[in-house]
């Protein structure tokens, strides 16, 4: 398998293969990468539909310029505890955020997500971030600020009064009761349009359509977030495991 940089021709069969609608395990298999090189490829490079093989060829020159001289590749794997792969876990990390990126995330959103969520501790610094992902601190502030607000990370100060980030078995939960509230509101003000509209009229039946839709997916999120809280705390084949409410499922 060809190891190295991706080449420009190599990023001009990427471009053809998403505009040809292929999956990335696909790409990665006609060009012998690994698809989690693909897939970090397309998501540093502005996602599936605003790829440009030039562009992302030149933006990784760039990058390559202004990055620092990193730790021998030795020394950066003695440093992962319980005999980890260092690049494993660092694709995971990328792939990870990719993934989140698909789902709606902003990538950088979703770097500093998932690198807080595969580190064992589930928190760091803004400066342990900054290092970890190569990027600057204001990137660092602009993250934790949109990840804060949807409630998917929680501030706290350790003894050395430096602030900590941190995800941990609630975040998940409270992100999903932050959606189900921020669902909950758009509910409220599509209705206040079926008033302004005018009852029976076309666009107010539709707006209700809306509202009677939402109202549902609202409620079925805050129920099933409710049942499922536990299974964040419960650890796989413990007897609480017996309660996954997939257990229920036909």
């Amino acid at each position: 398998m060809p190891g190295g940089r991706l080449t420009q021709q190599e990023r001009q069969q990427i471009a053809l293969g998403l505009a040809d609608g292929l999956a990335y395990a696909e790409i990665a298999r006609r060009l012998d990468r690994p698809t989690s090189t693909i897939t970090r490829e397309v998501m540093r490079n502005g996602g599936p539909t605003a790829y440009r093989a030039d562009l992302a060829h030149r933006a990784t020159e760039r990058r390559a310029h202004r990055r620092k001289p990193s730790a021998p590749r030795e020394q950066r794997a003695s440093a992962q505890p319980y005999g980890r792969d260092a690049e494993a876990v660092r694709e995971f990390e990328e792939v990870y955020a990719a993934a989140m990126m698909a789902s709606g995330m902003p990538l950088m959103m979703g770097r500093v997500l998932s690198c807080l969520t595969v580190s064992d501790s589930g928190s760091l610094t803004a400066q342990e971030l900054a290092q970890r992902l190569q990027v600057s601190p204001a990137s660092i502030s602009k993250a934790i600020a949109f990840l804060d607000s949807q409630g998917m990370v929680r501030r706290e100060r350790d003894e050395r009064r430096r602030e900590r980030y941190i995800v941990d078995d609630e975040i998940w939960y409270q992100s999903m009761m932050v959606s189900v509230r921020s669902t909950a509101q758009l509910v409220e003000t599509t209705r206040q349009g079926v008033d302004v509209l005018g009852a029976g009229t076309p666009a107010a039946a539709r707006l209700e359509g809306v509202a009677r839709f939402l109202d549902f997916v609202s409620e079925g999120m805050a129920r099933a977030a409710e049942q499922a809280r536990d299974v964040l705390r419960t650890s796989p084949g413990s007897p609480q495991d017996s309660a996954d409410p997939k257990s229920d499922r036909v």
